[in-house]
């Protein structure tokens, strides 16, 4: 069990006929009304969100200013223009942006694409080099392209008075190259109220009959080279509904797939790979991603574009024989990776399919390598695969991207002295729960960089976590920002599992890896009410957002895997009421987020319910519902072990509580006429070890029959040895900071269970003496004298340089400074604990303390290290 502050809730003594078996807001939550699509087109107006940035330059504005380019005026469109050689990806993201303009406006007659500007609006889609149009503009000094040559992925927004003959005006969006001319178009899609999950998420587009954008000139570009998705552990649920919507995991679906990458502005995918192979599957999927302009790869685990799927497919079939071990079966597996270079040379033109070359060498089936494997024969292995690919590409290795990921046990041969050639690009890796491993070392630079593969799913110890979106937001911005200061920017990649229910840590994660230094703490704390605003307006913006923020506070408690009926502490018994407990007081907190859920749905506009089953309340009802479950399981074990009856009564709401997860489930598979059935299928009852049950398993409940009257009242509430004195702060709560240099306390909300964390700014590895004074105050009152002992609640981190462990000073009333060390390690019990509680105790003994108030002082030692909870305890 965890040890938890008690809130007001949990002391409250609850009176069994006042616990009902199911709330109002809950019955009324489980199926949504039927909602009314927003039209395509037609002349019905949903009312725009307001916050038009119109004295940004090229923003979005609803009413005419002077110069503004009138890209909507009385539903008449602007038409759109390409030239008519256009790369692929440009045609596909005119075309997309055409559609999209056509929803916004409402109209019946579809915003055109053509490759001849005329017309009096024009908006102008290209590639700086690469379009004659834009080339004709650039000599008559309206549109500046110089600068734009051998960049990656910029694109420049202009508005441009009278470009060509008979055109009044234009907006030009050009690219460096073909990718930066698709983020352009897909940037003003977005800012016209084009979600990326329009189509991922059923978040309806907004009529607007008047747009306009706003003079002048809108320059972006990525920070972070590449950066993608990883389809994985995407069965029962992904896999279900792919083969009964799309007949498989084929080119069909991967449209989708990589429009929603592209309209995130990434650029870079990982395809699924359980049972799967892009590359066989279906030979129209990779060509596709190609035209498109998407980056393919592949998997940690499956090197030289192969999938692992593909090596067993051919031994099924007798192509290949022998195991996956260089030592016995070189020749089998060097002939298995040629193939894949020649198929992504197979395009014709001498340059290939764009990929993203995974090298290096895994166990069979994500496993790890043999025993005692040398880092010598890895090295040998990454030698023969660069062979492969300068022999197959006719060039040298090193004009091909490559990565290698330092993955698990990958990790350990590089921290032991494995090397590769200097243009690949090194991936570390989190610990599969959000914990970040290893970062560069600034003194060793790297043509090909470095980059981070992260979670926000996973499969394994100490329990794998699929089912719904369990990740913090602010979690994952700590460790990435520190990351990107570190030096990590060639490549940032995020297992998402099934895609949904992950869209909201998607958006984030996507977002901040087109430019992390935007993204400072003032707007961390901003993004949940932008994102609320994005998706379901601003009316209802800031109830959105402390929605989304309590539910992801209250998921960060335990993944919902880990949970059951011993997670919390339940109070007290008397023969008429029951104490909550700790574990009444978490249940309580889920019933007011649905209620509060609840109460905004029956507020929004009908074509936004969808969306918000989705992406809000399908999340809170659901896993509220497992605790609800749980809870009743907790009192029923309890209870029948005394043999009293009331047993029977939550072995009555357990069962109802597992039936009604299924008719959530149900309903999430009904939204939109059945588009997403099958993708809430993930198991989440009845775990027993770190894989997941083949199906929900109800919790073993019993009834009583009878009851010996004394058994009913010999209770005792459940407590923990009283203290002398015990107060606890959460780490908000400080009285001061001081630095005498660049470092400094900062306080983030949401991260962890509480309040938040506070560690120090800017985000380094580097680390601080006494000297430098990096310290963080907090006022303390204990009502009575005795040993003291200062508790730090800390939030999971990992020593990323391996030198031992985050260190962090303590004081108390100016006295000496005592050091203390979280060294988690991945595997061993103490880390385990602290994924499992997302939290990490540190005891500090300080000596005796007298009665009253005291000042305890934390001092920056090592960074990467954050503090959500602090208590004082005298005994």
């Amino acid at each position: 069990m965890r040890e938890m502050g008690r809130s007001g809730a949990a002391a409250a003594v609850l009176a069994l006929c006042a616990m009902p078996a199911e709330s109002a807001a809950t019955q009324k939550s489980i199926i949504p009304t039927r909602l009314v699509r927003p039209p395509a087109a037609g002349p019905a107006a949903i009312a725009a969100s307001s916050g038009d940035a119109c004295t940004v330059q090229v923003s979005v504005c609803s009413h005419q200013l002077p110069s503004a380019f009138a890209l909507i005026d009385k539903s008449s469109v602007a038409k759109i223009v390409i030239d008519q050689e256009a790369d692929s990806a440009v045609q596909a993201a005119a075309q997309g942006f055409a559609d999209d303009v056509t929803r916004v406006a409402g109209v019946t007659t579809a915003a055109k694409v053509a490759t001849r500007p005329t017309g009096e609006r024009i908006v102008l889609i290209g590639v700086a080099g690469h379009s004659a149009l834009i080339d004709q503009l650039a000599a008559k000094g309206l549109v500046a392209i110089d600068d734009l040559r051998g960049k990656w992925e910029t694109y420049r927004q202009v508005v441009v008075s009278r470009p060509f003959p008979g055109v009044k005006s234009a907006i030009v969006i050009v690219g460096s190259d073909r990718r930066g001319a698709v983020f352009g178009a897909y940037d003003l899609s977005e800012k016209i109220g084009v979600s990326p999950w329009a189509w991922w998420a059923d978040v309806p587009v907004v009529r607007r009959p008047h747009l306009y954008i706003t003079a002048g000139v809108h320059n972006d570009a990525p920070k972070v080279r590449y950066r993608g998705l990883f389809i994985n552990d995407e069965e029962p649920a992904f896999g279900t509904w792919a083969r009964a919507k799309f007949g498989g995991i084929n080119s069909k679906l991967y449209a989708h797939v990589f429009d929603l990458i592209l309209r995130l502005k990434g650029n870079y995918l990982w395809p699924a790979m359980w049972g799967k192979a892009i590359g066989a599957d279906d030979p129209a999927t990779m060509p596709l991603a190609d035209a498109r302009g998407v980056v393919l790869g592949t998997s940690h685990h499956e090197p030289m574009t192969r999938a692992q799927e593909e090596w067993h497919r051919d031994q099924d079939r007798g192509v290949t024989g022998g195991k996956w071990d260089y030592v016995s079966n070189a020749a089998n597996l060097r002939a298995f990776w040629r193939g894949g270079i020649e198929r992504m040379m197979s395009k014709g033109d001498g340059h290939g399919y764009e990929q993203l070359v995974t090298v290096g060498m895994r166990g069979d089936g994500d496993e790890p390598m043999g025993e005692g494997t040398a880092t010598a024969l890895l090295e040998h292995v990454v030698h023969d695969q660069r062979a492969i690919i300068s022999e197959v590409t006719r060039r040298s290795a090193s004009q091909t991207p490559q990565v290698w990921a330092l993955y698990k046990e990958v990790q350990d041969y590089y921290d032991h002295g494995m090397r590769v050639p200097d243009d690949v690009t090194l991936l570390f890796s989190d610990d599969n729960w959000g914990q970040i491993r290893r970062l560069p070392n600034h003194d060793i630079g790297r043509t090909g960089g470095y980059g981070i593969y992260y979670h926000f799913d996973y499969v394994g110890g100490p329990r794998s976590y699929k089912w719904l979106n369990t990740n913090q937001i602010a979690k994952t911005w700590q460790q990435m920002d520190l990351a990107y200061h570190s030096g990590d920017r060639a490549l940032w990649i995020v297992n998402v599992g099934d895609i949904k229910p992950m869209e909201y840590p998607i958006d984030f994660f996507m977002k901040m890896a087109w430019d992390p230094e935007a993204l400072t703490p003032e707007k961390l704390a901003a993004f949940p009410r932008e994102w609320a605003a994005r998706n379901f307006g601003a009316d209802h913006a800031k109830a959105i957002a402390q929605m989304v923020t309590d539910y992801s506070r209250l998921a960060a408690q335990r993944k919902p895997e880990l949970v059951d009926a011993d997670s919390y502490a339940l109070g007290g018994v008397t023969p008429k009421t029951l104490d909550g407990g700790e574990f009444g007081a978490i249940v309580d907190r889920w019933r007011a987020l649905a209620e509060q859920a609840a109460f905004t749905r029956e507020r929004l506009s009908p074509v936004y319910r969808d969306a918000y089953y989705q992406l809000v309340e399908h999340p809170i009802l659901a896993l509220g519902n497992l605790y609800e479950l749980y809870y009743a399981v907790a009192w029923n074990r309890r209870l029948s072990m005394a043999g009293d009856p009331r047993a029977n009564v939550f072995a009555d709401r357990a069962a109802a509580a597992f039936a009604r997860d299924r008719k959530l489930q149900a309903a999430y598979h009904s939204l939109n006429g059945g588009k997403w059935d099958g993708m809430m299928l993930q198991s989440h009852f009845g775990y027993t070890s770190w894989a997941e049950p083949k199906v929900d398993v109800m919790p073993a409940v019993k009834r009583i029959a009878a009851a010996k009257p004394e058994q009913t009242v010999r209770f005792a509430a459940a407590s923990a040895a009283l203290r002398s004195a015990y107060a606890i702060v959460d780490a908000d709560a400080f009285t001061a900071r001081h630095s005498k240099s660049r470092f400094e306390w900062k306080f983030v909300s949401g991260i962890g269970p509480n309040a938040g964390a506070v560690g120090t700014f800017p985000q380094s590895t580097a680390s601080t003496t006494l000297s430098d004074a990096v310290r963080i105050d907090y006022t303390m009152m204990v009502s009575g004298a005795g040993e003291g002992n200062v508790r730090l609640h800390m939030v999971p981190t990992i020593d990323t340089r391996g030198t031992g462990g985050l260190r962090l000073g303590v004081s108390v009333d100016d006295g000496p400074m005592k050091t203390v060390t979280m060294n988690l390690k991945v595997d061993e019990p103490s880390w385990s604990k602290a994924v499992l509680d997302n939290d990490h105790v540190i005891d500090v003994d300080v000596g005796r303390l007298a009665s009253g108030k005291h000042k305890v002082t934390l001092w920056r030692l090592d960074g990467n290290v954050f503090l959500q909870r602090l208590a004082l305890l005298t005994q």
